[in-house]
């Protein structure tokens, strides 16, 4: 990466990050609130992606008419559509890990900086987690 690009990739992050912040998504009873419909409903998540929405319609809009990203020579985009065993398996981990803990990835990383136990054995378990399908798709799966 030249330094353009690490530039950007920070500042990108940071807005990520105080976004997530000031809207209250690195507090994990707001994502349960959000998955209780049958109890106390916190709409405040959806009111989050709903936001989320036209920006990145808007700058995809922006992008879709421009040869290649400002700091790189291509857009590096996914080519495959199909869905497979592995991506209904992982969907449903992360859906576990995002109801039972209350983070997704990145709002846990977000909340590192708290360092409070909950979200440090989180992001243990999540770092494991990618380090142990890291091994799985080594060891038995064909490349």
């Amino acid at each position: 990466m030249n330094r353009a690009q690490v530039a950007s990739s920070f500042l990108v992050g940071f807005i990520f990050a105080l976004g997530l912040g000031l809207a209250g998504m690195t507090q994990p009873q707001k994502v349960i609130g959000f998955l209780d419909v049958m109890g106390q409903w916190d709409p405040s998540l959806a009111f989050v992606m709903l936001g989320a929405i036209p920006v990145h319609y808007f700058s995809h809009l922006f992008l879709r008419g421009r040869k290649s990203p400002l700091f790189d020579m291509q857009f590096h985009m996914p080519t495959r559509k199909d869905i497979t065993p592995s991506l209904i398996i992982g969907g449903a981990l992360f859906g576990l890990g995002w109801g039972i803990g209350g983070f997704c990835p990145g709002p846990a990383l977000t909340s590192v900086g708290s360092l409070k136990p909950s979200v440090l054995i989180f992001v243990l378990a999540m770092t494991a987690g990618m380090f142990l399908f890291r091994i799985y798709q080594d060891l038995f799966q064909k490349k």
